[in-house]
């Protein structure tokens, strides 16, 4: 506990301290700045009237640095109020209030051919002792020479096209201890080595070590119950979190269309779910990673007003055998709705997944998705999202509500709403949560 706590210190005071180290340097005076507001007087005495000295001298004031470092970032302070205490006894609370940093400097020299960027995260929690916790988002070098692009390190990958989920985003895994949505993913050790052309783009990835997938703990919200042991992890492979999975990708626009092939052969980065009984009672679970080869498609046409979106895989080494998940659908967008500039889009998406229901990782294995999104397109970028996943089978349903707005400069404040009903007790994963329905309060400042 001492470790860890030392760790989130010293990631909080990182950013301060470089960013100290900066201004410090620029005040000594060993950083050369130009402040873009201050005049330059360039009279003809000094300049001259020849053409020539007139270009050179242009040249050598305002020719872009080869080098620059950028700091940028944001803090946030979020407030979630549950309506109901949880099913566990340790989940006897309706409010959970955290703070997380996420600070981010890029460097890039070479005439901005190579780069490097370094992005920890870290929140604390009130509640949770295992929310409050650490992470490298990014530490990733990347070098550009004509067609090719090299990246090395920890980086981020995103596939996928969907809203409702993203089933062939397999490069990162879930930090499922910020946010159920999956949307938020743990840095991942890679070497990447890209070649792009007119046939498309070609990716290979080398992911040499592997992040068990974040829960909450005993005190969190949203978690199996009982909780998911994190002290008892199972592993298919003999080599654990020292397996080198590899990934294939080619990513291609055709006309309207965006295309993206894939396969992935490596440890499966959403477990199964292994009960264990004591005393004829359920007292924990375990997580079992396995070998997975899988192979995938996604793809997106504009047509118009219409945004057609898939998402396929078919996946082998998982359960009892091979399996396939797709998600499909469209979003239709009306744009100057209420006689102004903003856009109403209107989504509809299926989700399909034919495994057996004691082997699936999701609850969304025949289930339709229906969402509206709403951007004013105004000087405050006001934005909302909102939909339901109802299940075909037993009509259970979620819905999910996200709005955003700035309000000020450098501030925007995010509202996020998630309720669950009629859970089915056959339903592992959302049977355990239907008392866990919040509203969620969020302040960001930028820098």
């Amino acid at each position: 506990m001492k470790n860890k706590v030392f760790s989130i210190i010293f990631c909080m005071l990182l950013p301060f301290s470089v960013h100290a180290a900066d201004t410090l340097d620029a005040d000594n005076g060993t950083l050369d700045i130009m402040d873009d507001g201050d005049s330059l007087d360039l009279s003809d005495e000094l300049l001259g009237e020849d053409d020539a000295l007139l270009s050179e001298s242009a040249d050598e004031a305002f020719a872009e640095p080869e080098s620059g470092l950028v700091f940028e970032g944001k803090v946030a302070l979020e407030h979630r109020y549950f309506h109901q205490t949880g099913l566990s006894p340790d989940q006897d609370y309706h409010n959970n209030t955290s703070f997380s940093i996420e600070p981010s400097w890029r460097y890039e020299w070479d005439s901005g051919l190579q780069n490097i960027v370094f992005t920890p995260f870290v929140r604390l929690d009130d509640k949770d002792s295992d929310r409050t916790h650490a992470d490298i988002r990014e530490l990733l070098w990347t070098k550009e020479s004509g067609n090719w692009t090299i990246r090395a390190g920890i980086g981020k990958v995103f596939w996928g096209v969907t809203e409702s989920q993203h089933l062939v985003d397999v490069i990162n895994q879930t930090d499922l201890i910020e946010n159920t949505d999956a949307e938020e993913k743990l840095g991942q050790q890679m070497i990447n080595v890209a070649y792009t052309s007119d046939y498309g783009t070609f990716d290979i990835f080398v992911l040499p070590g592997f992040r068990e997938r974040t829960f909450p703990g005993n005190d969190g919200r949203l978690r199996l119950v009982p909780k998911v042991a994190d002290d008892h992890v199972i592993y298919e492979s003999g080599a654990k979190q020292k397996h080198i999975d590899l990934a294939l990708r080619w990513a291609h626009t055709m006309g309207d269309w965006d295309i993206g092939l894939a396969h992935f052969h490596g440890t499966a980065r959403d477990p199964q779910y292994v009960p264990v009984i004591n005393g004829g009672q359920l007292v924990e679970f375990r997580t079992f990673y396995e070998i997975i080869d899988q192979t995938s498609v996604d793809a997106q046409a504009v047509k118009g007003n219409w945004l057609w979106k898939f998402e396929g895989l078919t996946r082998g080494g998982q359960g009892s055998g091979r399996f396939e998940a797709a998600t499909a659908g469209f979003e239709y967008t009306i744009s100057g709705v209420f006689e102004t500039g903003a856009d109403l889009g209107f989504l509809a998406e299926y989700l399909y997944d034919n495994r057996r229901t004691g082997e699936l990782t999701t609850p969304f294995d025949d289930d339709v998705y229906m969402g509206m999104r709403l951007g004013m397109n105004d000087a405050q970028s006001t934005e909302l999202l909102a939909g339901v996943i109802v299940d075909r089978d037993n009509s259970e349903w979620a819905y999910n509500v996200e709005a955003s707005r700035r309000i000020a400069e450098g501030w925007k404040i995010n509202l996020e709403a998630r309720g669950f009903s009629n859970n089915d007790r056959n339903s592992l994963i959302a049977y355990t949560v239907r008392r866990d329905d919040y509203i969620k309060l969020e302040l960001e400042r930028f820098f």
